[in-house]
């Protein structure tokens, strides 16, 4: 199932829908839950939240599927962010080894954690902006983003993808001359609109392994980070588990699980976003991302 967050033109709050008909129809959980009797919350960490969630979602699309109720034409709403309300936006840096390398930093023991303030999150149909005088090093970083779909604290590694409720693509972009400069990395990757997500979240049932899916990025047409998930150096379930040891994931939360090579601050020349700039991120079998990127006037 893919689920994302959508909105009609008279329906200011976007609410949680499920893709059906091959992508051309979108389903109204809310809407064709409650005409079954069952009760779908607006927002998709709300219904990540719910009891049996997964149940109740296909009991919807079921019914929408059988009568109509709830289903729209997919090129009648407008996009989302598939999870606009996060608790936690957790980041993994160096997780990919040669990405490491390019940095000349060492390999990590343990995963590196920092985070990006839930204000940061935005949807695919959003432009990421910035003020030029107070950033002038933004860079793009593909990733695969955990959503996860229960409450997990201290779980073992083996449990840990059942945690999960599915996958999304994340850019985790980053003004490069605050992070560096700082000292520490939170503010440089926590400017508003720079963790773009989407266009959906699929499920963890659609994804075979989620540990050997080609993953790359595309800078105004020309591709510059490309490699596979097969090359993490901590997998989901380790940091799944890892991060619960530490603090409680709760539904919703986003886990941007690390970047490949070819981040631009790195490349010869380097290769820095501009006003007008499109950035495409794309994850086999879960999606492709676009994002315009545009000083804040």
């Amino acid at each position: 199932m893919k689920i994302g967050q959508y909105r009609t033109t008279d329906a200011a709050e976007p609410w949680c829908g499920a893709l059906i008909d091959g992508g051309d129809a979108v389903v109204s959980l809310p809407e064709a839950g409650a005409a079954t009797g069952v009760h779908i919350d607006e927002s998709t960490t709300g219904l990540l939240a719910d009891w049996e969630w997964r149940r109740k979602a296909e009991l919807a699309v079921e019914y929408a599927a059988e009568t109509g109720v709830g289903r729209y034409d997919a090129d009648a709403v407008s996009r989302a962010a598939p999870v606009s309300d996060p608790e936690k936006v957790v980041c993994v840096g160096l997780n990919y080894r040669d990405h490491a390398e390019e940095g000349d930093n060492p390999i990590p023991d343990e995963p590196v954690l920092f985070s990006k303030f839930p204000t940061s999150v935005t949807g695919p149909e959003d432009t990421v902006s910035w003020d030029p005088e107070l950033t002038g090093k933004v860079d793009y970083e593909a990733e695969l983003v955990a959503v996860i779909g229960e409450e997990a604290r201290r779980v073992d590694p083996e449990e840990a993808l059942e945690y999960v409720a599915g996958f999304t693509v994340g850019n985790d972009v980053s003004a490069r001359d605050l992070q560096h400069g700082d000292g520490q990395w939170v503010r440089g990757k926590s400017l508003d609109s720079f963790a773009p997500i989407g266009p959906d979240i699929v499920t963890t049932d659609e994804v075979d392994d989620p540990h050997d899916l080609d993953i790359w990025a595309d800078v105004n047409g020309e591709r510059l980070q490309e490699s596979t998930t097969a090359n993490l150096i901590f997998g989901i379930d380790e940091l799944v588990s890892f991060c619960s040891r530490a603090f409680t994931l709760k539904p919703g939360d986003l886990l941007f699980t690390g970047t490949p090579p070819g981040v631009g601050v790195y490349r010869e020349p380097p290769v820095l976003l501009e006003d007008g700039d499109s950035v495409t991120v794309g994850v086999e079998g879960v999606g492709e991302l676009t994002s315009e990127f545009a000083y804040d006037k």
